[in-house]
């Protein structure tokens, strides 16, 4: 594997991923990739090209063949460190043996401060369109097949950003880099077409956000969703780091 260090986040959507990846473009000895399965995602997905903003502009912008992007993830060596954001709904019926060659790092947070965040951009969201469930399964898959994994809480980052990246990198078996602390408000040229969407708090950060509760009331409509994310979620905060 010619000694790179491949990290794939797997997250969920409105789930501080971005700040992550901005974290791990401040180092030297890292190249970032923002979302590559997500024209994979789009064209296999029978109904996702219908919701998701900007989706046609996706399509025609990135390699839409999930095994290709697999293989560039696995032969890239343009740096020492490669961090492959990823959203775990983009796995949609690809293979996931790859996942033995990476380092894997799931990304969950509360739901509650989740799905509103989510539902202003997209409407009306399913359980498979926000990671909770599909994080779960991805567990027994690693722990089925022996792959080590690691769980990042969005709330614990932001209370400790030091603290929890120094925790990842040793996980990674790479050096901390204080870098990885702040950044210019600005736009990543590894930003994926589909930031103006997304980013824009991102964008005006020079940092990670300090946390403070959101105190946006959950609509009616979306209860019977938080319910069912509850569940997977207080799984997944017991392997938290």
């Amino acid at each position: 594997m010619n000694n790179i260090t491949r990290i794939c986040l797997w997250s969920g959507p409105r789930n501080i991923s971005t700040a992550l990846m901005y974290a791990f473009a401040q180092r030297e000895d890292t190249k970032v990739f923002d979302e590559p399965l997500y024209g994979y995602y789009l064209k296999n997905h029978p109904e996702a090209h219908t919701y998701h903003p900007g989706a046609d502009l996706i399509l025609k912008s990135m390699e839409n063949d999930g095994e290709k992007v697999v293989s560039m993830m696995l032969e890239n060596t343009e740096k020492p460190v490669l961090f492959f954001k990823q959203m775990t709904h983009h796995l949609w019926n690809l293979k996931r043996d790859f996942m033995k060659k990476m380092v894997n790092v799931i990304l969950t947070r509360d739901p509650k401060e989740m799905l509103p965040s989510f539902n202003k951009v997209i409407k009306n969201p399913s359980i498979d369109d926000v990671g909770y469930a599909l994080h779960v399964e991805l567990i027994e898959y690693f722990k089925t097949h022996q792959i080590p994994f690691v769980v990042l809480d969005a709330k614990k980052v932001l209370l400790n950003p030091k603290g929890t990246l120094q925790k990842l990198c040793t996980f990674a078996n790479i050096p901390f880099d204080n870098k990885m602390l702040s950044w210019q408000p600005q736009q990543l040229k590894e930003d994926g077409i589909w930031a103006k969407y997304w980013y824009k708090n991102v964008h005006l950060s020079h940092g990670f956000i300090p946390y403070k509760p959101k105190e946006e009331k959950i609509s009616e409509h979306l209860k019977p969703l938080l319910n069912e994310c509850l569940t997977h979620y207080n799984q997944l905060i017991t392997y938290s780091i």
